[in-house]
């Protein structure tokens, strides 16, 4: 036998030594035939090769999740203690390790995070020992209290497995200190906002009427506390820290999500829309996905400055021909998607209590006069009626995809359900094409037929518009049932997000007209209280990247009539969807090569700008990198190398004094030119201005109760960007119980049939389920509520990224299956006995 050799394997970060044997070779290998067991052998080695990596990755990947398995079952005190415990092991390595730079920091950092981890286990204690009292039920552990607490606790966690993994490996030759540093710091920034959410909540305990989640006192304060919240630092959740509450699965969409949002923002009206923008943002995405910092402060500019022409515009990128026909490739295959015009005429529908009688529905007429209301009709098999003259005639052409049925397949019989179906949107955006690949799914499954309405959005058609044409729309569907497939035996109405605020909506007006409500409502996610006022989820929204405060602000205030149309562009208008989509093609290669030269010329200038010695004052010819745009590198640390030289006073102990000061230069801004009217503005006002409200504005005095928000000594981050204009929707219209259901009196939420609700844990808008499920409650109404964990809002439209959003998806099938499945009489007692237990008076056990 040949001599073996000895192979030490080094495994993933952290790991064990493995020490392995191999059998020795000479130079011409073990048969040694003129090189040619070489060459076959080396393919076979190039393949054991990655085959060593690959089982090293999965170890590593295992064992990190072994890790989070084991801190999720830990309690709060346990993490905090064994944080602070091994953040105080770290500060007394690096203080040991000499004057550098790096060891200097990493000592402050871990400083720092014992101080922010102490000082923020009170708060969450308080708030934990309290969060039972907002539940629905046992069964039901939910409400903004309870978020806030899982969200601080997943960032403890992290910061503990990070603490763990340097602990271990500050040794080593291979440790990485620049990118540790780096992760440290963005979650030291990211515990010290959420500490100052955590003091924010304990103020709404202490104001907000008992058992109650919405503040419900004065508007003025309620406004300042508003404008307050939204001048906290957001950035550092956009960057590293991106989606850290959420599922790990779901994390790299919301990065793509994020790259793409600011690319498109920095092209936005600055290049052609539609195809266009997302050809040139192409190029310019490259330095977004490779720096996370920068990506943060670009996204929080893009939040708090841009209109909600800006989301609307972002939103509607699925819209686009060749994006939704690549989601329907991927989408459950139907026998009919049909998009039907109903011609604005007058329905005859029969009275609920005496049939025989008739009351009149006129067509929707609200600020643009009567028009067509589009639907689309999806089913899985062509059934019966769906093929008749009378539907053909409402079809709407889509363009080239062909709407004819060829060969026709046979008929099936109708169907004993119908789904009328809502979609969302935030009212601004979307249409059924948008949600079209799960409704599909919801075909097959269910085995009815799914009627999609597309109402009008704002701000073209604010409120009442989107109502009138919902509720015309769904009384037609029950009038022409047999038209769509279905006896019309049970009907369900489904709605996600703004989509279930119009579901309830629809039936207060169903029942106001004493027509036929609807057999149970499914609402995902629904928005049920649109007047401007804080609660406990609400507060997440600083830190969630799909539903930020200030957006919610311009979507709620633009469906309210407060924000006005763009008229910018005329011709773009009489374009249309279709035509704006058509000119793009056109002028696409342009945009290729114009943003092609963009993203070489930017390369250039950032090349160039790197090699400059930093101690040379140069004009920067683009927006610089995070730790001097939104951070504001401190003087002492002039002539460092890395463009992330920040310290602990950047991350926590900065005053807003501080923080206002930091220079901005924007890319996008100096581009643009001259402001026009119907130009975007990033910059609302002069920088003297916003400085002098910046000096007014961010005093420490704000409170709902004539104290002081935080204790003496912690100063939770500002943002860099300045004050916002975010629009506070004060108007009395926001109270109508037709735009905010929770908000309807007694009379109006028992006309409601059995309601179904699937909310998120960690959504913003979790206080509206929970609150609108416990007004139901007492008033003895059918309704259940389930939350699903670790997922953002809007987990529908994702329900092919993971596992997890598909049995949330599924869930929502579920509960549409309960209200279109007629139950026995021992059931639905025995399910009413169980939806009705009282609020508990003390935490479970």
């Amino acid at each position: 036998m040949g001599a073996r050799r000895c192979v030490v394997r080094i495994g993933p970060p952290g790991g064990a030594w493995r020490l392995e044997s191999a059998p020795a070779r000479g130079p011409r290998g073990p048969r040694g035939i003129d090189g040619v067991s070489q060459r076959n052998e080396a393919p076979a080695s190039k393949r054991a090769k990655e085959g060593g990596k690959s089982r090293s990755r999965r170890r590593w990947r295992k064992g990190k999740a072994k890790a989070s398995q084991f801190i999720q079952g830990m309690d709060l005190h346990t993490i905090t203690q064994s944080l602070v415990t091994l953040a105080e092991d770290n500060v007394a390595f690096f203080s040991s390790q000499g004057p550098g730079e790096t060891a200097r920091r990493l000592s402050r950092v871990f400083a720092g995070v014992q101080e922010q981890a102490l000082g923020l286990e009170p708060a969450l204690v308080r708030l934990l020992s309290v969060a039972h009292l907002f539940d629905l039920d046992v069964e039901t552990p939910a409400n903004g209290y309870r978020s806030l607490v899982h969200t601080a606790r997943c960032c403890l966690a992290h910061l503990l497995h990070k603490s763990r993994y340097v602990a271990a490996n500050r040794r080593s030759i291979f440790f990485r200190a620049g990118h540790n540093l780096a992760e440290l710091e963005a979650y030291l920034a990211a515990l010290t906002q959420l500490r100052a959410l955590a003091y924010y909540a304990q103020r709404l305990l202490a104001t907000n009427q008992p058992g109650g989640l919405f503040y419900e006192g004065d508007e003025r304060l309620i406004a300042d506390f508003l404008h307050e919240y939204v001048m906290l630092h957001k950035g550092c959740f956009y960057g590293r820290c991106l989606g850290f509450q959420f599922t790990p699965a779901i994390r790299p969409f919301l990065q793509t999500i994020s790259i793409g949002l600011v690319s498109f923002g920095e092209h936005y009206k600055r290049n052609e829309t539609g195809l266009g923008v997302t050809a040139s943002s192409l190029f310019t995405s490259g330095r977004f996905a490779i720096d996370p910092e920068l990506r943060g402060a670009e996204f929080e500019r893009i939040i708090q400055n841009l209109d909600v022409h800006f989301w609307k515009a972002f939103w509607n990128i699925t819209e686009i021909e060749v994006l939704s026909s690549l989601a329907n490739m991927a989408s459950a295959t139907v026998r009919v998607s049909r998009l039907l015009s109903l011609p604005p005429e007058t329905l005859e529908m029969p009275l609920t209590a005496d049939p025989k009688l008739t009351v009149t529905v006129s067509p929707p007429v609200a600020h643009t006069g009567p028009g067509p209301v589009l639907i689309r009709l999806i089913s899985c098999e062509l059934r019966e009626g769906q093929d008749s003259e009378v539907l053909t005639k409402l079809v709407k052409s889509e363009g080239p995809r062909s709407l004819e049925l060829r060969p026709r397949p046979p008929q099936a019989p109708r169907s004993r359900y119908l789904v009328v179906h809502i979609h969302g949107g935030g009212f601004v955006a979307q249409t059924s094409k948008s949600h079209e690949p799960y409704l599909k799914s919801w075909a097959q499954e269910l085995g009815a037929p799914i009627i999609s309405i597309d109402y009008s959005l704002a701000p073209e058609a604010p409120f009442p518009r989107a109502l009138e044409e919902c509720f015309y729309a769904y009384c037609w569907a029950v009038k022409n049932c047999t038209l769509l497939g279905s006896t019309g035996e049970r009907i369900c109405l489904a709605g996600d997000s703004a989509g279930g605020n119009l579901c309830f909506t629809v039936s207060f007006r169903a029942a106001a007209y004493g027509v036929r409500v609807p057999d149970g409502i499914m609402a995902a996610y629904p928005a049920t209280m649109l007047q401007s006022t804080a609660s406990p989820s609400r507060l997440l929204s600083l830190i969630d990247p799909l539903l930020p405060l200030s957006v919610l602000s311009k979507c709620v205030s633009a469906y309210a009539g407060g924000e006005t149309e763009d008229l910018s562009d005329p011709d773009q208008k009489a374009l249309g969807m279709m035509g704006l989509v058509q000119r793009d093609t056109a002028l696409l290669f342009r945009d290729l090569r114009l943003g092609a030269s963009s993203w070489l010329n930017s390369f250039l200038e950032l090349s160039g700008h790197k090699s400059r010695k930093t101690s040379v004052p140069v004009a920067e010819p683009m927006r610089r990198s995070v730790s001097e745009a939104a951070l504001a590198q401190p003087e002492d640390l002039v002539g460092t190398d890395s463009v992330k030289s920040l310290t602990l006073q950047d991350l926590s102990l900065r005053g807003s004094s501080e923080a206002s000061e930091a220079p901005e230069l924007s890319l996008s801004a100096e581009t643009l030119g001259p402001s026009k009217p119907s130009d975007v503005n990033f910059l609302l006002r002069s920088e003297d201005a916003l400085e002098d409200e910046a000096r007014d504005e961010l005093s420490p005095s704000m409170d709902l109760s004539h104290g002081t928000a935080f204790p003496e000594g912690f100063h939770p981050r500002r943002s860099s960007q300045g004050p916002t204009r975010m629009p506070l929707y004060l108007s009395p219209i926001v109270k109508n119980p037709f735009m905010s259901p929770l908000l309807a009196p007694e009379s109006m939420l028992q006309s409601l049939p059995p309601v179904h609700i699937v909310a998120c844990a960690l959504d913003p808008m979790l206080d509206d389920s929970v609150m609108f499920a416990r007004r139901l409650r007492a008033l003895d109404q059918p309704v259940t509520l389930r939350v699903v964990e670790d997922l953002p809002h809007g987990f529908l439209s994702l329900a092919p990224l993971c596992r997890e959003t598909r049995q949330a998806a599924a869930l929502c099938v579920e509960r549409i299956r309960l209200v279109l499945t007629v139950p026995s009489a021992a059931k639905s007692a025995h399910r009413r006995s169980l939806e009705r237990r009282p609020v508990p008076a003390a935490p479970p056990t």
